[in-house]
């Protein structure tokens, strides 16, 4: 019988195997938006999950895995200010998610309607992303009332997707690095070529590229 082999080291910041590290793809870049990105637990050990890339590329983000949280951790986690800000600073939560069409299984309750002056304030929205396939996502939104209540960000006229690691079920449907930076963008109004705009392009493709050298060279990390 052979003898178990020891784990790989993980770097502590990508959470990835060492030979694996994502960190040389980040390049770090500045929101006024806040980002909360919340993780169903089974994107969390997933070797092409875009999350974690994209809460390194946003310092000061915040990263929450699981699927359901007690309502008043869901409230603090949404309205509390975070370090850095007043105590009474306004905290404006933003859901990214599409519409969503009837579901008998998993019914939502329709979001409120967004007030026209936030968009107008960049600096007071913490952008809520669901972090998992569209099914997973689903539920999250439907498990957690809370989320439910927030005002949404659909994204509209959306550009074919990047994410060529991992089949998507719809030609319009984006990874979560993508779409996040897509609505970024958008509440940013950065336009085409702006320095944060192409420094998360980049980031996003170079973490693809590594991870198809990885592939092609059999050591893509588990979950691949």
């Amino acid at each position: 019988m052979r003898p178990a082999m020891p784990p790989r080291p993980l770097c502590p910041a990508c959470l990835r195997p060492a030979a694996a590290c994502l960190c040389g793809c980040v390049q770090p870049v500045a929101s006024a938006v806040q980002v909360l990105v919340l993780q169903h637990p089974q994107e969390a050990g997933h070797a092409k999950n875009t999350a974690r890339l994209l809460h390194l590329c946003l310092p000061g983000s915040r990263l929450e895995v699981g699927e359901v949280w007690e309502a008043d951790a869901l409230q603090a986690l949404l309205h509390v200010p975070w370090p850095g800000q007043a105590p009474g600073a306004a905290v404006r939560p933003l859901l990214l998610y599409p519409p969503t069409p009837p579901d008998p299984q998993l019914p939502v309750q329709p979001p409120p309607a967004l007030p026209p002056d936030w968009l107008a304030q960049p600096q007071a929205l913490r952008l809520v992303v669901l972090d998992g396939t569209w099914r997973k996502s689903r539920k999250m939104l439907y498990r957690n009332p809370g989320l439910q209540q927030l005002p949404r960000l659909a994204l509209q006229d959306l550009p074919p997707g990047r994410y060529a690691i991992r089949k998507a079920q719809a030609p319009d449907q984006l990874s979560s690095f993508e779409a996040a930076a897509l609505a970024l963008a958008r509440l940013h109004a950065w336009e085409a070529g702006h320095p944060a705009w192409a420094q998360l392009l980049q980031s996003f493709e170079a973490a693809m590229a590594l991870h198809q050298r990885l592939q092609a060279a059999g050591r893509a990390p588990p979950g691949d």
